[in-house]
């Protein structure tokens, strides 16, 4: 029941023959949990590019006329989580570049760049600097400068690839091209896949077997592919530094994708495998927060031999409302998500498992309602260490002051929540779980550490944090 969200998913489909846009639809589809504010879709026919975007949730963005007007066999998407007050398609993507209300090329972008300075110097030095833009509108107006110029869409974007700092996996496309790229870093995932001669990216590996796509390959940190009438070309932009968002193995991605050669659901029952071992208390059965922390509880069941009881069941149908809450309506929001089962929970010491505690607000009011639900104990087992610093490569984090873990000690949250007793994965069992070099991890948001310059943001960081 994280407080964290994604900023996006995104999709590239090249394929002669296919239903591209229908493809890019369910791809999207299945990329849903990464973005709930709005959807697009762009596609090239070879003469004329072609888009649609809306507000919502992909099955309310788009209708079956939408899809079939979307002509042609390039095509990519877009699923946004804005961070911003603003309307759901302010800033929607794919950016379109236009040229006398014809689209040039368009771009979708997963990550964010904590500075843009290099980017803003570069498009004022050509008088292209336009005003109220974002990082993934800056990344378009410089590729469009080099387009001006005469070179391709794949040499433009290797020409600016040297002034974008941050975290970014994005796919473009033109009448010709699909285009995809990777940060040297590789902090938000991109996979690569196969459909007959078709070839799919996407943000997670899950998007490819929605559609039939066979997986092949991560794309790699600082990789560039281009796909055209020649077929399928990878160059090397920079030197790979792997440091992938451990958060991704946390929470984000869908326990069915495969990042960096791991399936997220075996990860994830590690963790609980591991905070079976690390855990001292006794109670008598497990409470899983559905969904993120299910292999969770599976994994710490079977090292520990503690049942598992559905002690909270989800309304699977509670997505993005366009009606805000009240007050009172939102010290119910726990209810709206989670209902608990008295029957279930009465008398009993449970031990509930969730993957992160962010501000601490909702899993307090969960603690609450578990107790006013029967429970003796609620012990709360947390599948990652405390979050105390916040993100800025594409995760939407509070403010540092708002983490409840940059200001209280474990004990000091565990008495705000009301729990019995708080127990967070250690950060040496979360990286033994993963499988993957330590040195290849960005664990920023529990260290402070950030393997990508921010520039002049780091100034937002406050390293005077609980040490435990």
């Amino acid at each position: 029941m994280s407080e964290l969200r994604e900023k996006c998913g995104i999709v590239g489909i090249y394929g002669k023959n296919l239903p591209v846009s229908k493809l890019a639809f369910f791809s999207l589809f299945a990329l849903q949990h990464r973005g709930q504010e709005a959807s697009g879709i762009t596609t090239s026919d070879g003469k004329k590019l072609f888009s649609h975007k809306g507000a919502g949730l992909v099955a309310q963005v788009y209708k079956e006329k939408d899809i079939s007007d979307l002509k042609g066999h390039i095509g990519i998407g877009h699923n946004r989580y804005s961070t911003s007050g603003g309307k759901a398609l302010d800033h929607a993507q794919p950016v379109l570049n236009m040229t006398k209300k014809e689209i040039t090329f368009t771009l979708a972008h997963n990550g964010n760049l904590p500075s843009v300075k290099s980017l803003e110097e570069f498009l004022s030095s050509k008088k292209a600097l336009r005003k109220n833009r974002i990082d993934s509108e800056l990344i378009s107006d410089a590729i469009n400068v080099y387009i001006k110029e005469g070179n391709s869409l794949p040499k433009s974007v290797e020409k600016i690839f040297p002034l974008i700092t941050g975290a970014f996996s994005l796919v473009m496309m033109d009448k010709d091209n699909l285009v995809a790229v990777r940060d040297a870093y590789g902090m938000r995932p991109l996979a690569l896949g196969r459909l007959d001669n078709a070839y799919v990216i996407a943000s997670e590996s899950c998007a490819l077997t929605t559609i039939g796509a066979i997986f092949e390959r991560d794309i790699r940190p600082g990789e560039m592919i281009v796909v055209n009438n020649n077929g399928m070309k990878s160059i090397q932009l920079t030197k790979s530094i792997p440091n992938y968002d451990i958060f991704e193995y946390v929470y984000f991605a869908r326990p069915d994708s495969v990042l960096n050669g791991k399936l997220i659901y075996d990860v994830r029952k590690n963790f609980g495998k591991v905070l079976a071992k690390e855990f001292k208390g006794k109670v008598d059965f497990i409470v899983p927060v559905p969904d993120t922390a299910l292999p969770v509880a599976f994994g710490f069941s079977q090292a520990s031999g503690i049942p598992i009881e559905m002690g909270l069941v989800k309304n699977r149908y509670v997505h993005r409302t366009f009606i805000e809450p009240d007050q009172k309506s939102r010290r119910h929001s726990v209810a709206l998500k989670l209902i608990a089962l008295p029957s279930v929970l009465k008398g009993k010491k449970i031990a509930v498992i969730d993957d992160s505690i962010v501000r601490g607000n909702t899993c307090r009011r969960l603690v609450e309602n578990l107790f006013k639900s029967g429970a003796k104990e609620v012990h709360l087992i947390i599948s990652s260490p405390p979050v105390r610093f916040p993100d800025f490569y594409g995760m939407d984090t509070p403010k540092q002051e708002e983490l409840i873990a940059a200001s209280k000690t474990i004990e000091e949250t565990r008495e705000y929540m009301g729990a019995t007793s708080l127990h967070y994965l250690s950060m040496e069992g979360m990286i033994k779980s993963i499988g993957l070099p330590k040195e290849h991890l960005s664990t920023s948001c529990f260290t402070g550490i950030y393997p990508i310059d921010l520039k002049e943001r780091k100034n937002e960081v406050n390293y005077d944090v609980p040490k435990e």
